[in-house]
């Protein structure tokens, strides 16, 4: 799976969880686990783009590692 995939896949899942938080907050029910899974599908998001302007600004160093 690319890079760009693998976004992808976790920006829909990210928006499966935000509707899910939205109607679980209508029916006045608690949300943790959802908001828990929402953290951390954001911060592989950020961390994913910050691999990829790593990639851009020093091309030398990403051919490295």
């Amino acid at each position: 799976m690319s890079q760009r995939e693998y976004l992808k896949t976790i920006e829909r899942e990210l928006q499966r969880i935000n509707q899910k938080i939205d109607l679980k907050i209508i029916r006045g029910e608690d949300y943790k686990r959802e908001a828990r899974d929402h953290r951390l599908l954001l911060r592989k998001i950020s961390y994913l783009n910050r691999q990829n302007l790593f990639r851009k600004m020093f091309p030398t160093f990403s051919a490295i590692f």
